[in-house]
């Protein structure tokens, strides 16, 4: 088992590469926040990116493919259930803090995009006057090579959390998914865990829509969506000033179809995908 802490922060987010930066995770997000989840009171942008960036600057509990041996998998996430493991930990049980529980698979590649030099260009950009939108950021994250995104999916803590991170977590070892994160236990109340599972390109539809297809694969059927990692790195959230929508694909699976698949709709141009 590692656990990894990171001690870098960006300007506006912290990093999400593992291990050499925590991995692309959720940022949001985070703990609840990636994807944006619901609460009884709006919070804006800036709120959710704070707690992406205290999620990750928290330590991590993490199982690396490619370091630790097979034989030890079944016993780490026994112990690492998320529906068990404390978000803010536990002072008389002699538990810290946890930001993220996540597996990297053993073709695992730490992403080389530049998030400073987006973070910088995306400074510049403000002030510049040109309008926002995907298009924007989109070009931005072709230019600094930042071009990871995730699949991700909200789940209520105990079994179906659990058994979704197990069906996922295998898939990463057996080298069908490159990496994944699920968040830990939250206190608060109706807190969703959130799952997210990454890819190398957000641009590649096929890649998107493959990866959706392992995630259905391994058992998965509960409502997915996509977010771009550089929407997290530039601290776009729900309720962000831009009215930008921080996911682009949301996949619904349909039982009753023959046979059964999901139903993938691309948000930026309002079209259905599969």
């Amino acid at each position: 088992m590692y656990v990894f802490k990171c001690t870098k922060l960006c300007r506006r987010v912290a990093h999400h590469n593992v291990p050499d930066r925590r991995p692309r995770v959720v940022k949001m997000e985070e703990v609840g926040t990636e994807g944006d989840m619901e609460n009884a009171e709006p919070l804006s942008a800036e709120n959710y990116a704070a707690e992406a960036m205290a999620a990750d600057m928290d330590p991590w509990i993490i199982f690396d493919a490619r370091k630790t041996p097979r034989a030890e998998f079944e016993g780490w996430l026994e112990s690492n259930r998320p529906s068990l493991v404390s978000r803010y930990g536990d002072e008389e049980g002699g538990t810290g803090p946890v930001g993220w529980i996540a597996v990297l698979g053993p073709d695992h590649c730490p992403s080389t995009g530049d998030v400073a030099g987006l973070q910088e260009g995306w400074e510049k950009l403000l002030p510049s006057g040109r309008p926002i939108s995907f298009q924007t950021v989109k070009e931005l994250a072709l230019n600094h090579g930042v071009l990871t995104g995730k699949w991700l999916m909200h789940l209520d803590t105990g079994f179906k959390v659990d058994h979704a991170w197990e069906s996922i977590a295998r898939a990463v070892l057996d080298g069908k998914i490159a990496q994944a994160k699920v968040s830990p236990r939250c206190p608060k109340p109706d807190n969703k865990h959130v799952i997210c599972v990454y890819n190398q390109a957000f641009t590649d539809e096929d890649q998107v829509m493959r990866l959706d297809a392992v995630i259905r694969a391994a058992g998965v059927k509960c409502p997915l969506s996509y977010k771009p990692d550089v929407y997290t790195y530039l601290g776009i959230y729900r309720n962000n000033r831009w009215k930008l929508c921080p996911t682009i694909y949301e996949s619904k699976f349909d039982l009753e179809c023959v046979p059964r698949r999901s139903h993938i709709v691309n948000k930026v141009t309002s079209t259905e995908v599969t």
